[in-house]
C-alpha cells in the first residue's frame, strides 16, 4: 500500500485532491494491466504539467536575463527542462516509490524509466498546478528545478552538445558530424532513439532519447568525452 501522506511530507505540499496526486503517477502500462483500477493515467496530467512548467521556467529566465538572445534562452530552458533533469529531480523526491507500472515496467531501470519518472514529474507539476495554483507551481518549480541554474552556468551545460562537436570537429578536421538512427524499439507513448554520430564513415559514438533530437544531443556528448575535446 502506498504512503502517499510521505509523498505529500516530501512535496512539501498538502493536497486538496489526493485522488488526483495519485493519476499522476499512474502510468499507460498499469491500467492496461488493470482495467478497472479506478484512476485513469497521467498522460493528460503530463501534457498539462509541460505547459505549466515551460511558461514558468521560459517566464523566469526571460525576467533573469534581459540581455539573452532567443537561442541563449532556448539553450537555458533546454538545459532544465529535459528528460534526465526532470528524471532525477523525480528520484530525489522518491516519486519512483510512487509510481504505478505494469509488471514489465516495473523491472525496467534503464532509460525507460528514466522517461516515465520525467513524464511523472511533469504530470505532477499540472496536478500542482490544478490543486494548488499557479503560485504554488511556481514556488515548487523554483525550489526544486530553477536552484540548479547556477551549476549549468557555471559548468556550462547550456551548451548545445552538437553545435559544439560540429564547431570542433570542422575546426580540427574538417568534417561535418552526420547523425543516423540506429534503432527504434519500445511502444508509441515510450519510444527510444537510439542514434549514431559519425565523421565521414566512422561511427565515432551513440546516444539514446525518447526522441531523435534528444538521442543526437546524448550521441554528441557521449562523442565530446571519447575524442576527449572537452
Amino acid at each position: 500500500m502506498k504512503d502517499f501522506s510521505k509523498l505529500q511530507k516530501k512535496l512539501g505540499i498538502r493536497f486538496k485532491d489526493e485522488e488526483l496526486l495519485k493519476t499522476s503517477l499512474v502510468h499507460r502500462s498499469y491500467i492496461n494491466e488493470n482495467p478497472k483500477f479506478s484512476l485513469s493515467h497521467n498522460e493528460r496530467l503530463e501534457f498539462l504539467g509541460d505547459a505549466v512548467l515551460e511558461l514558468i521556467v521560459t517566464k523566469y529566465l526571460f525576467d533573469k536575463f534581459p540581455q539573452k538572445r532567443e537561442g541563449e534562452l532556448t539553450s537555458l530552458r533546454s538545459s532544465l527542462v529535459n528528460s534526465k533533469e526532470l528524471s532525477r529531480i523525480a528520484q530525489k523526491l522518491n516519486l519512483d516509490c510512487f509510481l504505478y507500472l505494469s509488471k514489465g515496467e516495473a523491472k525496467d531501470t534503464g532509460r525507460a524509466r528514466e522517461q516515465i519518472l520525467a513524464n511523472a514529474f511533469e504530470a505532477l507539476i499540472g496536478v500542482i498546478y490544478l490543486d494548488q495554483g499557479y503560485k504554488v507551481a511556481k514556488s515548487f518549480i523554483e525550489k526544486k528545478l530553477l536552484k540548479n541554474l547556477p551549476k549549468i552556468l557555471k559548468q556550462k551545460l547550456y551548451v548545445d552538445p552538437k553545435s559544439r562537436f560540429q564547431e570542433i570537429a570542422q575546426e580540427k578536421i574538417g568534417v561535418t558530424p552526420e547523425y543516423k538512427v540506429l534503432k527504434e524499439e519500445g511502444p508509441d507513448h515510450a519510444r527510444i532513439f537510439e542514434v549514431g554520430v559519425y565523421l565521414d564513415d566512422t561511427l565515432v559514438a551513440r546516444g539514446e532519447g525518447p526522441s531523435k533530437q534528444e538521442a543526437q544531443v546524448e550521441a554528441a556528448k557521449n562523442a565530446l568525452e571519447k575524442m576527449e575535446w572537452e
